[in-house]
C-alpha cells in the first residue's frame, strides 16, 4: 500500500513504514481476535487463548486482547491483570427501535463485574444508547466493528449506521469485510472525526496480521490517541489475497481436528457454497479413509488458493455496496 497514504483523510500504512515508528514510542495491537471461547472457532489447540497470546506477543504485538462473541472466557483463561493483556469482548446488540439490526461493538479494560452489568444491559434493555452512556459513564473503551457487515437473517438499516457512528470514539477498518465497504466507513470516520483502527478480525489464529499504532504508556492513553486521530493503521494485503489466507488456514484447522467438525456448532466461514463442501469433513466415509481425506483438503485448498471463494464473496456483495454507496452519498 506504499510506504504511507491517506485515504480518506485516515492514515495508512504498510509495516516497513510501521517499524521504524515502532523505535520512537509508538505501540501495536491487534484490537479485534477470536480465540476458541468464541462459537464460531474451531477448538484447535493454536485457537487456545495460551497459544494466540503468545503468538500475539512473538509478533511484536505490545498489547494482546481478545474479543471473543459475547463471552470472557479467554479473559479467565489468560487471567484478567496479565502483563500484555487487555480484557475485551465483542458484544452482541440487538435494539429493534434504535437500529432494527445486530450491532457489534467491541469494549476493554472492563472488569467481571463490568462485564456483567453491560452483557445485562445488552440482553435484557436491547437500547444500544443506554450501553453507550454505561461506557461513557464508567470510561471504557469502545469500537464500531464492521458496521456494514451484517449477520445472516439481519435486514441492514443502512441509515441507521451512520447516525451510529456518530456515537463512537472509534471505528473499524475490518479486514474480513470489503474494501469498499471499509472506505465508506473512513468517509464516516472523516466526515464525524473519529478515530479508527485496522483490525484482523481473525477466526485462525493470524492475529496480528494487519494492526494499529499509537503512543500511550497505558492503554487508555493508546486508544485515546487512537480516538483522536494520533496513529496509523498496517495494512499490507489486499482484501481478496487477505480472505484468500484466512481461508486456506481454515482449512488447516479442520482438516487438523476432523473427527469433530460435526460438534463444532455453529460455525460458518460466511461462504454458503464452500460450507457445504467443508461440512462433508465430517462424513463417516473421510473419517475411514486417510487418502480421502487428503484428497478433499488438496481440492479445498486449490479452490480456496485460486481466489474464486473471495471472488464470488465480493461479486455477491456488490448490490449492498451499491445501496450502502446512496446512503453515504446522501
Amino acid at each position: 500500500m506504499g510506504s504511507g497514504t491517506y485515504t480518506g483523510g485516515l492514515k495508512v500504512i504498510s509495516s516497513d513504514r510501521a517499524a521504524g515508528l515502532m523505535e520512537n514510542g509508538w505501540h501495536k495491537a491487534d484490537l479485534h481476535v477470536h480465540t476458541c471461547c468464541s462459537f464460531d472457532v474451531l477448538s484447535a489447540a493454536s485457537m487456545h487463548p495460551e497459544s494466540l497470546f503468545r503468538k500475539g506477543r512473538r509478533n511484536g504485538l505490545d498489547i494482546v486482547t481478545f474479543t471473543d462473541h459475547d463471552t470472557v472466557k479467554a479473559n479467565d483463561i489468560i487471567g484478567w491483570k496479565r502483563e500484555g493483556f487487555v480484557p475485551g469482548v465483542e458484544l452482541s446488540v440487538r435494539d429493534p427501535v434504535n437500529v432494527g439490526h445486530t450491532v457489534h461493538i467491541n469494549v476493554f479494560g472492563f472488569d467481571r463485574e463490568q462485564f456483567l452489568e453491560f452483557d445485562h444491559l445488552a440482553r435484557e434493555k436491547k437500547d444500544i444508547y443506554s450501553l453507550i452512556d454505561y461506557f461513557r459513564s464508567n470510561d471504557l473503551p469502545y469500537v464500531y466493528n464492521h458496521p456494514f457487515w451484517f449477520p445472516r437473517g439481519d435486514r441492514p438499516n443502512f441509515p441507521a449506521v451512520p447516525e451510529l457512528v456518530r456515537h463512537f470514539p472509534v471505528t473499524e477498518y475490518n479486514m474480513q469485510d470489503l474494501r469498499q465497504k471499509n472506505l465508506f466507513v473512513m468517509a464516516l470516520a472523516q466526515r464525524f472525526g473519529k478515530g479508527m483502527v485496522a483490525t484482523s478480525d481473525s477466526h485462525t489464529g493470524n492475529i496480528g496480521s494487519v494492526y494499529t499504532i499509537a503512543r500511550g504508556d497505558t492503554f487508555h492513553e493508546y486508544f485515546s490517541n487512537i480516538s483522536k486521530g494520533r496513529s496509523w493503521m498496517v495494512i499490507d494485503e489486499p482484501f481478496c489475497k487477505y480472505l484468500t489466507g484466512e481461508l486456506n488456514s481454515w482449512i488447516e484447522l479442520a482438516f487438523s481436528r476432523r473427527k469433530n467438525i460435526r460438534e463444532e456448532v455453529g460455525f460458518t466461514t460466511g461462504m454458503g457454497q464452500l460450507d457445504k463442501f467443508i461440512s462433508l469433513l465430517g462424513s463417516d466415509s473421510l473419517e475411514k479413509s486417510p487418502r480421502m481425506s487428503c484428497t478433499a483438503k488438496n481440492i479445498l485448498k486449490q479452490i480456496s488458493g485460486s481466489g474464486v471463494p473471495a471472488l464470488i464473496y465480493m461479486i455477491s456483495k456488490q448490490p449492498q455496496v451499491s445501496r450502502i454507496g446512496r446512503v453515504i452519498n446522501a
